[in-house]
């Protein structure tokens, strides 16, 4: 991994507006907060969900060597993130004036995995294309990320990220920067008792389509996965825009228009149109053992030269070279094991997602359809994809977790006349040694279903074991 440069320190430092992550930012994921509440701040949780999630568990005093908080509305990186999906609407620490605060996230696998196919040779310049590269067990490259978020005015705050070591960029890159605004910066009473239920995010920013990418792992962090891999199709970019959130009594009602590209373009305007965003639903904890969110997710565009909703994750997969051919490089081929639909230019997806909590007890799914295709296509490609997770927490504060997730996506590829599928499932486990600090594993199990005899994927399967190290503050 390379070490972090002086001048993006300096970059980062000077950000004190979205502008500057947007001339820089090439690569998309998920933004992570670096400071969590300590037990003396916090004396009762209050009744909402979505207002509590972080403070409950700030009571316990495992979580007393966490950094303590500086930042208001704000999800941390480490344990007290878990099962936070918006950025909460509660402040969580009185304004004081201005604060800048850094974090980080640092992961570290070792891959037990092997493969295999059924793909007829296909000969190019001497080379069989479909012949899969030769995988054994060892280490993979550690992936960093750099937060920091700078507290501007009461209840609005700057944010930062920044890909450090990626699998897919070994080098830094700038991932979003925006503004979060929770506050009214201008005492009216009208615009206070708006902004008590009203929150704006306005920048680069990892778009809120579904309730999946707050549990996936972003590169360098990995505390919110409670398995190793993320799903096969995975729904994850980021682009520029606004969002509007209004959040009353556990109900939630988003929307959302971006330029629906990764990166900002003024040019070749007739092949591009906006993207509409909208979420809806309801997060309520119905008794202090039972809490159940429910929500809904539009995404939609009707041009664009380039959208990246499923080719979005520049920190790439942790499955590497897995059905890949021998000339697979862990950078170019970043993506083993995923399915990117090919939806480039028109897209409208929709994302239905579950989660219930019974004491230790979870349960998240995912139900989604993505229809749409590429620029030179005529008629639209349809991809399915399901998934439920189920995990139990247990032991002191929830600290250790045995998990599994069964996922699956079925649809048709470009220049494919068939649908396609692949299937896969994993069990593991996790324990929090510190709320900072934690190991997994997993056992994985992916099969590749109905590819053409000459696709390297026509009778593809990889399984074995992953296990990864994870700290975050």
């Amino acid at each position: 991994m390379k070490s972090l440069r002086i001048r993006t320190l300096m970059v980062a430092a000077a950000a004190s507006i979205p502008a500057l992550a947007f001339a820089q930012t090439q690569a998309p994921a998920q933004v992570a907060a670096t400071a969590t509440v300590t037990p003396a701040e916090v004396t009762t949780p209050p009744a909402d969900t979505m207002k509590s999630a972080i403070s409950k568990k700030t009571l316990s005093p495992f979580y007393s060597s966490a950094p303590k908080i500086e930042i208001q509305n704000i999800r941390p990186t480490d344990m007290r993130g878990l099962n936070v999906y918006e950025s909460p609407k509660e402040e969580g620490v009185p304004y004081t004036g201005f604060k800048l605060n850094w974090g980080a996230g640092f992961t570290q696998q070792f891959q037990g995995l092997d493969h295999s196919n059924t793909a007829s040779p296909k000969v190019v310049a001497g080379v069989d294309a479909n012949k899969l590269i030769q995988v054994g067990h060892g280490f993979n490259n550690a992936e960093a990320n750099l937060y920091m978020n700078a507290q501007v005015a009461k209840g609005i705050r700057v944010a930062l990220t920044s890909y450090l070591s990626t699998r897919h960029h070994n080098e830094t890159w700038v991932k979003d920067g925006y503004f979060l605004i929770d506050a009214s910066p201008i005492n009216v009473d009208l615009l206070n008792n708006i902004m008590k239920y009203v929150t704006l995010r306005v920048g680069h920013f990892e778009i809120n389509y579904g309730d999946a990418h707050f549990r996936r792992t972003d590169a360098g962090n990995a505390m919110f996965n409670p398995l190793v891999g993320n799903y096969i199709m995975d729904a994850f970019t980021t682009e520029i825009g606004a969002e509007a959130y209004v959040r009353k009594s556990g109900f939630l009602a988003m929307a959302g228009m971006t330029g629906g590209e990764v990166r900002g373009q003024i040019i070749k305007p007739a092949q591009r149109a906006p993207t509409y965003l909208g979420k809806l639903g309801f997060d309520k904890e119905l008794t202090p053992d039972v809490r159940v969110r429910l929500m809904g997710s539009l995404y939609q565009t009707a041009k664009s030269i380039s959208n990246t909703l499923y080719s979005g994750d520049r920190g790439g997969s942790r499955y590497y070279d897995v059905l890949e051919n021998t000339a697979s490089t862990e950078t170019a081929q970043a993506w083993s094991g995923a399915i990117q639909p090919g939806l480039s230019s028109k897209v409208r997806a929709l994302q239905f997602n579950p989660f219930v909590k019974v004491g230790g007890l979870e349960f998240f799914g995912i139900a989604e359809q993505a229809k749409g295709r590429n620029a030179t296509e005529t008629a639209d490609r349809t991809w399915n994809q399901y998934a439920g997770e189920a995990l139990y927490r247990f032991l002191a504060d929830d600290r250790v977790y045995v998990a599994g997730r069964y996922n699956t996506a079925k649809g048709r590829l470009l220049n494919m006349t068939n649908d396609v599928s692949v299937d896969r499932y994993n069990v593991g486990a996790g324990w929090f040694i510190t709320p900072n600090v934690m190991m997994k594993g997993e056992w994985v199990n992916q099969k590749y279903n109905d590819f053409p005899t000459t696709d390297i994927r026509n009778g593809g399967k990889f399984k074995g074991y992953m296990i990864e190290g994870v700290v975050a503050f």
